[in-house]
Parts: structure tokens; C-alpha cells; sequence
């Protein structure tokens, strides 16, 4: 970024005006000089209630050229989580946005933190650290808390900019792009690509909240590059709002794309490059499927959107079959420079469970943590989610292991209907499932409900299902 010192090239753009790079940098000093009048020491982190704003992003700057990295923290989870994850940090401050004082301050009662609201942030002469030592840390990023409470990820300058190279060359982003994820902030798709837009010399497009008139309204910024989840491209493809005039590449993550969605988006937009993303918070990208895999699949080899790729430039994957529910499953484990998180032995464990084709496709086939054990068969729920998600009465559904005294667990299945008042007939999506998985892993308690419970990143929380929480519908 200080390279880029006096240039008037964009970095960050809104529909209320744009900041050159100079600009930005010049303020991410005067952000620098506010975090010394708070009273933050160097090395400390700094936790913070932000979306993706012009502010966020100068103070994710300053933080980071000055050895105070920014710790976004999720603005949806609840303030007795947040509370906890403040106080795991230690750290003498909370900023916040002025729209999200009220929570930050309810945070801060809780934890005995001091609150402070980010102010107007003007230029200033100060110079940022334009060589921070390579473990340095550029931010602390947190897991999405399915199972749990969200953990933290410190992020170092040099891993960062692994993975900047790696993420750059998938996507071809680079000086005069314009970029924009509909990820939230502090989620490893928000910051964490707002990160890379920054380092390549591209410019952000804020987008606090996602909706179809926010979509449009990047049209007019010269949006050329961005970041969805397929609901979003299916909800913008009805709305015919997908195609904008200068996009260029749609990235999309954290569920697979059906191949009807993908043969509108290339009848729709087909200049428009698709490259899927499997990664976590950990390390990311660990996988993709590139623009000439989704032709692939549109040709025919429709198969290829139900993996996650293949692995990503410079990435080694294997399998710890130790985990596996059948032949050829196991861990995935991951190694590359820009993993943040790894284990003794050199290695990520991701706890997904999976399988790889004679292509070396990557094809996951549920979580380590959720497996389900029914009479000593091992049970991965994704599989059984992907059989009846493929029935055309079935919007959505997702699988848990309830206690049962003979088989030691049961499948059973929460099922939303594409039709609430005519759901499916469950003997008719037994059948179903039989067809496309062995006969033990066919749910046997079915549940049909108005919505799954999901995190703010779109997340099935299997810990509440378990819990027998209430799901928006009846059993």
C-alpha cells in the first residue's frame, strides 16, 4: 500500500464518492494517531464492530501499518458471544461504527471493555510501516462459530501475501479491477478479499448489506469482479438483475452451484468468467473449479459442480483415511504457504471429509465432528443432505444424529418443503434417497420445517438441530 503513495488510482469506491490510494493512506494515518490517543499498544489487537464501510477499510490499513491489527468480529452473533470473543483479546478498546454503538456499548457493559465509536477520519502526514516484519500480524480473522464459540485466526503479513499471489491468480485481479463480496465483513471472504483487492491494486466496492438494488447500483461504480453465494445468484438471475455492464468474473463459495443456475448464468452473462472457491478460515483457497471446469459441466459433466475442485496453485492435498466412512474417504489435510492455522505435523485439518475422482477432483462428503454412527456404519450427513436436496419437492434439508438405544444413533432428516402447504410424502423421500445412497444411511425420523437455523455466513447449525431447538415449522 505505500507504494502507492500519491497515486489518484481508486481503492475504495461507494456511491457517496471514492478514495484514491493516497487518500486512503493518508487517512489510515490519521486512524494510526487515533488508535495512540486511545491508548493501544503496539502488538495489540483491536476489536471492532464494522461492516464494509470506507472507515472499516482504513482502519484495517492502519492496523495494519502499525502493528495493531483489526479483529472484525461477526455484527449478528449474539452479545454475550461477542462479549466472550472481546474478552479472549484482552484488549483495552472496542471500536465500533456509530450505527452499531448500541451493541457495541451493550458488549462492552458486559465485558468491561471501553467503548469507542470510529470518528470522522481525515488526512494526515503520517507513514505507515511499509515493511513490517513478515510474522507480523495484517489481522485477526475468526471462525464462524458452528460448533461453538468463534476462534481466533491471526493472519501474518507473509502468509497474507501468499495468499494474495494464489487468490490473484485464480481470479485475475489486478490494478484497474473493481471488486465486491457480498460476505460479511469480519468473514474471511469480506476482510479477507478486501485484503487482496488492496495489495494487488485494485479498488473495493463497499457493500455493507447485500440486496438486488445494492447489486445494480455497482453497475455504476464499474464493478468488474465480485463475490456471491448461489442463492444470491439465483435470486438476482429472477430479479434479471445478474448482468451488470462491466462485470467481468463472479466468484461464488461456500455451497455448490446447480447446473440449471449455471446454464442461465452463461445464457445470461456468458462473458462472464465463474470460478468456485473451497477454503476456510483457516486457509483459503484450498480448491477450485475454474471457468473451464464450469464449461466442462455445462457440456456435460455436470458431476463436476458437486466437487470442490481441484487443488489451488500451490496448494498439496491428502487424505487421513483414519476418518474415513468408506474406501477412498478421509480428512482433507491441507499444506501451503497461506494456511494460517496448521497442526504439528505441518498440516491444516480441516475436518471435512472427502474423496477424490481419477481427475483429481475434490469431492466433500461432510464433517468429521458431524458424523453420524448408526450400528457402527459411519454416516457423513452431506451426503445424505446433497440426496434429498436433489428431490424437486425439497427446498432445503439437513441431517443429525439422534440418540437411539439399539443403533446407538438414527438418521434423522429436517426437511423444508418447496411447497409448505404439500410437503413430500416421507415414505416417497425414503425411496428417494434409497436410489442414490445405501440403505443404513436412509433418514428414519423426518422433520418438515419452515427454515434450517443458520449462522450469519449461511451455515447449517447442526448443534442446534441436535439440540431439538425450534426450526421455524412442526415435526
Amino acid at each position: 500500500m505505500e507504494a502507492r503513495r500519491g497515486s489518484d488510482a481508486p481503492a475504495v469506491i461507494t456511491p457517496e464518492g471514492t478514495l484514491s490510494a493516497d487518500e486512503l493512506l493518508r487517512r489510515a494515518g490519521t486512524a494510526a494517531d487515533w488508535l495512540d490517543e486511545l491508548g493501544v499498544p503496539a502488538g495489540a489487537t483491536v476489536p471492532a464492530l464494522v461492516t464494509t464501510s470506507p472507515a472499516a477499510v482504513t482502519l484495517l490499513v492502519a492496523g495494519a501499518g502499525s502493528g495493531r491489527p483489526l479483529a472484525p468480529l461477526g455484527v449478528r452473533l449474539p452479545p454475550a458471544d461477542l462479549a466472550r470473543c472481546v474478552a479472549a483479546h484482552g484488549a483495552p478498546v472496542l471500536v465500533a461504527e456509530p450505527a452499531l454503538a448500541g451493541l457495541a456499548r451493550e458488549v462492552g457493559a458486559a465485558t468491561g471493555v471501553r467503548v469507542e465509536i470510529i470518528p470522522e477520519l481525515g488526512p494526515s502526514e503520517r507513514r505507515l510501516d511499509a515493511a513490517p516484519p513478515p510474522d507480523a500480524l495484517a489481522v485477526v480473522l475468526h471462525t464462524s462459530g458452528t460448533t461453538g464459540l468463534p476462534k481466533r485466526v491471526p493472519v501474518s503479513q507473509r502468509r497474507l501475501m501468499a495468499r494474495v499471489r494464489c487468490s490473484a491468480s485464480l481470479s485475475g485481479l489486478g490494478p484497474g479491477c473493481v471488486y465486491a463480496t457480498m460476505s460479511p465483513f469480519h468473514h474471511i471472504a469480506g476482510v479477507g478479499n478486501v485484503l487482496i483487492t488492496l495489495a494487488v491494486g485494485a479498488a473495493v466496492c463497499g457493500v455493507p448489506r447485500f440486496s438486488e438494488e445494492v447489486w445494480r447500483g455497482l453497475g455504476d461504480l464499474g464493478l468488474t469482479h465480485a463475490l456471491a453465494v448461489p442463492t444470491m445468484i439465483d435470486a438476482l438471475l429472477e430479479a434479471g438483475a445478474l448482468g451488470l455492464p462491466s462485470l467481468r468474473l463472479l466468484q461464488y463459495g461456500a455451497s455448490p452451484i446447480h447446473p440449471d443456475t449455471l446454464a442461465r448464468v452463461l445464457q445470461e452473462v456468458p462473458h462472464v468468467e465463474l470460478v468456485q472457491l473451497y477454503g476456510m478460515t483457516e486457509g483459503s483457497p484450498i480448491a477450485a473449479l475454474t471457468t473451464e471446469d464450469h464449461h466442462l459441466a455445462a457440456a456435460g459433466r455436470s458431476e463436476l459442480l458437486r466437487s470442490a475442485g481441484r487443488a489451488a496453485p500451490g496448494v498439496e492435498l491428502r487424505l487421513d483415511c483414519r476418518a474415513a466412512g468408506r474406501d477412498g474417504e478421509g480428512e482433507v489435510l491441507v499444506r501451503a504457504e497461506h494456511v494460517f492455522v496448521r497442526s504439528d505435523d505441518g498440516w491444516l485439518h480441516t475436518g471435512d471429509v472427502g474423496r477424490f475422482d481419477d481427475d483429481g477432483y475434490l469431492y466433500l462428503v461432510g464433517r468429521t465432528s458431524d458424523m453420524i454412527i448408526r450400528g457402527g456404519e459411519n454416516i457423513h450427513p452431506l451426503e445424505v443432505e446433497q440426496a434429498l436436496a436433489s428431490h424437486p419437492g425439497v427446498a432445503d434439508a439437513a441431517v443429525v444424529g439422534v440418540p437411539d438405544q439399539r443403533w446407538g444413533e438414527l438418521v434423522k432428516a429436517y426437511v423444508v418443503p418447496e411447497d409448505p402447504g404439500s410437503p413430500p410424502d416421507e415414505e416417497e423421500l425414503a425411496r428417494w434417497a434409497r436410489d442414490k445412497v445405501a440403505g443404513f444411511k436412509v433418514p428414519a425420523l423426518w422433520a418438515f420445517v419452515a427454515e434450517l437455523p443458520r449462522n450469519e455466513n449461511g451455515k447449517v447449525l447442526r448443534r442446534v438441530l441436535r439440540a431439538g431447538a425450534p426450526t421455524g415449522g412442526n415435526e
